[in-house]
């Protein structure tokens, strides 16, 4: 390959400069991933582990280049196990993004039609709306690419039809059911008092519970959409891919609802008010 200019001694080539390109890219991913949870800390330490190994080697200190050589020898056996969750949430990214994971692809079939209409958004909406007005806490997960059988096996499994009159009696304060998540799944109430991985994100505001924590957690390692409505404020939010849609009104939950749930973007007759927005970025 001609080389498309000379540095010193160096002929760098267009692979050369695609290879830079695609490591950078990989490295600022790598950083969005681990940027405001404990797993940054914790490779920055097995980074300066590994600066050490190479200092001691070069300086031909031969017992400690022993005892690091066998610690960087499982090195990568020991990032898999350290780095689990964020290894998993980088997979999913990945999976999320392929086209073979796309809902569009099987949104022409009828069984897939059929299920998608199938689904009404005004039993979520009136409940959220109801329980809003009470300042009573919710948590409902939309599946969506996963039916969540492992968060809703950490719950009592229900497989009900939805009604609004379900779903408030689920949240009641005085309900054995209200503390945890409800998923949907299929159409149905899969499963109640779930319980939802909290995350890890040290820059999510301080004015968010523990609620939407565990959304924002769930939304991390699924492409589950999560509405929350708040205990202390009974503010209505959706949380999808990290990031929070806060203050909803009744007709702004139903736009994002489908717009997240269908890919659709059914605007009201009249123009809502803007809603606030908080990213926390995975």
């Amino acid at each position: 390959m001609i080389p498309l200019f000379t540095l010193g001694f160096l002929e760098i080539e267009l692979l050369d400069v695609l290879d830079i390109l695609l490591v950078t890219v990989l490295l600022y991913q790598l950083y969005k991933l681990l940027t405001g949870s404990v797993a940054l800390k914790i490779f920055l330490g097995l980074l300066s582990v590994y600066l050490l190994y190479l200092v001691v080697r070069a300086a031909g200190m031969e017992l400690l280049s022993i005892i690091l050589g066998q610690f960087m020898g499982v090195g990568v056996l020991a990032a898999i196990i350290v780095f689990q969750p964020e290894i998993r949430r980088f997979l999913l990214l990945i999976g999320k993004t392929t086209a073979f994971n796309n809902d569009r692809l099987f949104r022409g079939f009828p069984w897939r039609r059929e299920q998608v209409e199938k689904l009404s958004l005004t039993p979520f909406i009136e409940a959220a709306k109801s329980l809003a007005a009470k300042n009573t806490g919710a948590l409902i997960v939309f599946a969506k690419s996963s039916e969540l059988k492992y968060y809703a096996e950490s719950g009592d499994l229900i497989d009900a039809v939805i009604s609004k009159r379900l779903l408030m009696s689920i949240f009641n304060k005085t309900s054995p059911l209200h503390d945890g998540a409800v998923i949907i799944s299929g159409n149905r109430i899969k499963a109640a008092r779930c319980i939802l991985p909290v995350t890890e994100n040290n820059e999510i505001p301080a004015s968010m519970g523990l609620r939407h924590r565990a959304a924002i957690g769930l939304s991390e390692v699924t492409d589950s959409v999560v509405l929350v409505v708040s205990e202390e404020t009974g503010q209505i939010a959706l949380v999808r891919n990290a990031e929070v849609y806060r203050n909803l009104s009744s007709a702004d939950l139903r736009v994002k609802l489908n717009q997240f749930l269908f890919d659709t973007d059914q605007r009201p007759a009249a123009a809502p008010a803007p809603t606030e927005k908080s990213v926390s970025a995975v």
